[in-house]
């Protein structure tokens, strides 16, 4: 407790000043005291009132009728009023008169800047008939036509395209989705302080509308779901009008777009229905919706658990492009997207299987093991467990799987650290998530959010850091490997340069993207007339704003090569890695992570308690 103004056993200070001073030696300081404190020289009448006339013989007493009071106690306390009064209307004329300077709120940091721009690439790529507000001048409608020669899917129009082509993947797009919806979930109060909520909303509701379309979403059981719009082939040998063979733009695309779907693809199946879930946490309170897409959700997991395999097993294009390497992180993942979004306590049973758990391989550390990426959502699913137990601990009978994600969380994080060698840095600082392979910024976001929102996660549980072996390691350590990482992407890298198009002054400026590339004049260019578009060394004459390129190579360099993806091409799941990333990191510190929202339909928690041990026989 404060003890200002309190001696130290609590009661009030007294301050006893010696009384030696006559009244005389008083009253002349209090005088003096008094003409030390105007601000301007007294008046004739003032001069009076206080000092009397110079000449004259001073009455010692002054008779107030009944009360005789000492001259100059009198004198005193006239004059004291009197100037007390003058000071308070000066200070009072000043105070109005003087003009008051309102302190404007702080310049938005460098990851809000971002972040707006990065949620913009998000418009450049829808698709179908587009809202008013769209916000990108170049862009139009455009494939509006989409599912017309599907026996199925008479409309798949909307949805996004998936990078600088005009292909429809659901299976990336779904991730992209998921994590968007995650981030909103922890983070709505920083996009709100940044005036972006209800954009990144939108962009959700755009994509899970589509979503919607790709199955029979009223129904409880289904036997298909459309995987993909448009086909890319990279064969070389097929001169057919295709989504990679031409290059023009999505709103003159006037060829067949054919509808691919399945009925055995697991891995697909549950990553929308993670999709859906978390979509139908952001609009919990829009309740029709929210049902509808937890309805949806269900039934694609449903789907997932029954119709088993790989959606890119049977499909050469998913796999050259998209491959799924095993469906079971699927299952941990949508399982406990569900389990919040339902409350539903099969859904965390079935997230919380060891044998599951193995399959996706939990339990063993390979190359790739704690690589947050549209393949393997183990790591991400392991964090969204071990939030659970953090905050509500519904002890047996999961308490010990949940025990071992997040103790396999910790050592994901530890792994993100610079002390450790699990991951190659290039000199610049970049973190080699994908061990020198190429696109690599896609890698780096999704691990820069899971850092700041484990080292949220710990701040909330009023827990200061974690353990990697014998060494304990502060929150703000993750934290700050999550600022390195998004730094260098924003310019702090050898070359300076930000590889998020329109965000500083040094960006890529020969995107691969047919829309950015083309110029909007009117013109219509046939499949093969866009071709001088794709190979002039010209800048694209349309900036794709808040795209994150693919990214840099192991040694720190880039080639600003329209023709060269693997250096210039964005995509859905890399951008939104990038703004999960940024908003987490937005803003104030102290703001941290909506605790409760996520939780909103899980019901109280009653742990079951542990079966009694087997009787003792001797």
């Amino acid at each position: 407790m404060s003890m200002y103004g309190r001696d130290p056993w609590g009661g009030p200070l007294e301050i006893n000043t010696a009384d030696s001073a006559t009244d005389d030696d008083r009253s002349r300081n209090l005088q003096d005291l008094d003409r030390a404190a105007l601000s301007r020289p007294l008046d004739e009448t003032q001069q009076s009132w206080l000092l009397g006339p110079g000449e004259q013989k001073k009455k010692k007493y002054v008779d107030l009728g009944c009360i005789i009071v000492s001259r100059k106690i009198f004198v005193w306390t006239v004059g004291t009023l009197l100037v007390s009064g003058f000071l308070a209307g000066l200070i009072t004329l000043i105070v109005k008169t003087v003009p008051r300077h309102h302190h404007p709120h702080p310049p938005p940091d460098n990851y809000t800047l971002a972040l707006h721009k990065a949620l913009m690439f998000f418009n450049a790529q829808r698709s179908g008939k587009l809202p008013k507000h769209n916000n990108v001048s170049w862009r139009g409608n455009s494939c509006t036509q989409d599912g017309d020669d599907s026996s199925l899917f008479k409309d798949l129009s909307g949805g996004y395209y998936d990078a600088g082509d005009a292909i429809k993947f659901n299976f990336p797009a779904s991730f992209a989705m998921t994590m968007l919806s995650w981030s909103v979930i922890e983070y709505s109060a920083k996009y709100e302080a940044a005036g972006e909520l209800n954009h990144v909303k939108d962009i959700i509701k755009w994509g899970s509308d589509y979503f919607l379309k790709t199955f029979n979403h009223t129904a409880d059981s289904i036997s298909t779901i459309a995987m993909q719009v448009g086909v890319g082939d990279t064969s070389g040998g097929n001169t057919s009008p295709n989504d990679h063979y031409c290059w023009m733009r999505p709103e003159d695309i006037d060829y067949v777009r054919p509808v691919i779907t399945c009925s055995s693809c697991s891995d697909l199946a549950a990553e929308m229905a993670a999709a859906l879930a978390s979509a139908s946490i952001v609009f919990k309170d829009n309740k029709a919706y929210s049902q509808k897409l937890v309805h949806g959700a269900r039934t694609l997991f449903k789907f997932a658990r029954d119709q088993r395999g790989r959606y890119s097993g049977g499909n050469s294009e998913a796999s050259i492009f998209y491959n799924s390497t095993s469906y079971w992180d699927e299952f941990v993942w949508g399982g406990a997207w569900l389990y919040y979004a339902t409350g539903n306590s099969s859904y965390l049973q079935l997230s919380t299987t060891p044998g599951i758990a193995k399959h996706a391989g939990a339990f063993w550390g390979g190359p790739d093991y704690g690589v947050l990426s549209w393949d393997n959502k183990l790591a991400g699913a392991q964090v969204l467990l071990s939030r659970l137990r953090l905050f509500l601990s519904p002890g047996y009978p999961y308490e010990e799987i949940l025990r071992t994600f997040h103790n396999q969380t910790s050592i994901v994080m530890c792994s993100y650290l610079p002390f450790f060698t699990k991951f190659n840095r290039t000199r610049g600082g970049l973190i080699q998530l994908n061990h020198g392979r190429p696109q690599p910024l896609q890698y780096v976001v999704n691990a820069a959010f899971l850092a700041t929102l484990y080292s949220d996660y710990l701040e909330a549980a009023d827990t200061p850091g974690w353990y990697c072996g014998p060494n304990f390691y502060s929150t703000d350590v993750l934290r700050d490997f999550a600022k390195t990482q998004i730094d260098y992407i924003l310019g702090k890298n050898p070359r300076k340069m930000s590889y998020i198009v329109g965000f500083g002054n040094h960006y890529p400026k020969h995107v691969h993207h047919r829309g950015a590339s083309i110029p909007k004049n009117k013109i219509k260019y046939n499949c093969k007339g866009g071709w001088k578009w794709r190979d002039t060394k010209k800048p694209n004459p349309n900036t794709v704003v808040g795209a994150m390129v693919a990214g840099p190579d192991k040694h720190d360099g880039f080639h600003d090569v329209r023709t060269n993806y693997n250096y210039t091409e964005p995509t859905l799941a890399g951008n939104a890695g990038l703004v999960a990333a940024l908003v987490a990191l937005s803003g104030e510190k102290t703001s941290g992570i909506d605790k409760n929202t996520i939780f909103s339909a899980v019901p109280p928690m009653f742990p079951t308690p542990p079966p009694p041990p087997a009787p003792w026989k001797p």
